[in-house]
């Protein structure tokens, strides 16, 4: 997203470090751990037992390989609805109102000066918390409230899967001046299981067959040639 200015306050530079935290971890990211570790410290926004937590996260990042560190966030963020950073997913899901939402979210971006790169989406969280650090503190925490419903539905499902990024929507709580309780969200299958393709002819299923339940042998046979007049089954003359 590309900026005509960006807000200075302590309050928008540690929106910024915690969008960057939640941003994917590839090399360029990871390169800056120890800076954005350095910058959030210094902002003194935030309380020392959420520093801690999001200490143990930058922790985790820098101790991971990078291969292993970017498959572990396309599986927490890209694998289900619970823990999607998409906002409009916790919202309207796939229905046809998530088109105009996301218009209607561009057009509040460009009215404050910001646009868009190609390929990001207005609702993914990193962009939203971009925005926010545009403006002054006030502002910023009421935006934050209006989304807190989806930031704790967040929270609540990074916390069932044991993350260290729960720590993060945890400090989006915080700065948005609302609890951070644990809230029921739906146990939802793996992906892969929601768009596994159904077995073949019901998983070779022996229902509806001459011996239900038990072992069905598959044969092939070669057909033999029907028999011509005057001969036989072995084409002998009769």
């Amino acid at each position: 997203m590309s900026t005509h200015a960006l807000h200075s306050s302590p309050f928008a530079a540690t929106l910024r470090v915690l969008a960057h935290l939640l941003d994917y971890p590839d090399a360029a990211l990871r390169e800056h751990l120890p800076d954005l570790r350095a910058a959030l410290h210094a902002q003194r926004t935030l309380g020392a037992e959420r520093l801690a937590e999001i200490d143990a996260l930058f922790d985790q990042l820098l101790d991971a390989s990078g291969l292993d560190a970017e498959a572990a966030y396309v599986d927490l963020f890209d694998r289900g609805r619970g823990t999607a950073l998409h906002l409009f997913e916790h919202v309207h899901g796939d229905s046809r109102d998530r088109g105009p939402a996301m218009i209607d979210l561009i057009k509040t971006y460009e009215e404050a000066g910001l646009y868009l790169a190609s390929g990001e989406l207005p609702d993914h969280l990193t962009v939203a918390l971009e925005y926010a650090s545009t403006q002054p503190p006030g502002p910023a925490a009421d935006f934050l409230r209006e989304i807190a419903h989806i930031l704790r539905n967040i929270f609540s499902a990074l916390t069932r899967r044991e993350s260290a990024y729960a720590g993060v929507l945890a400090a989006l709580l915080d700065l948005a001046g609302e609890p951070t309780k644990i809230v029921e969200v739906p146990v939802e299958p793996n992906l892969d299981e929601t768009w596994s393709e159904p077995a073949a002819f019901g998983g070779c299923s022996s229902d509806g067959q001459r011996s239900p339940g038990e072992p069905q042998p598959v044969r092939i046979v070669k057909a033999s040639r029907q028999s011509q007049p005057g001969q036989s089954a072995h084409g002998a003359s009769t």
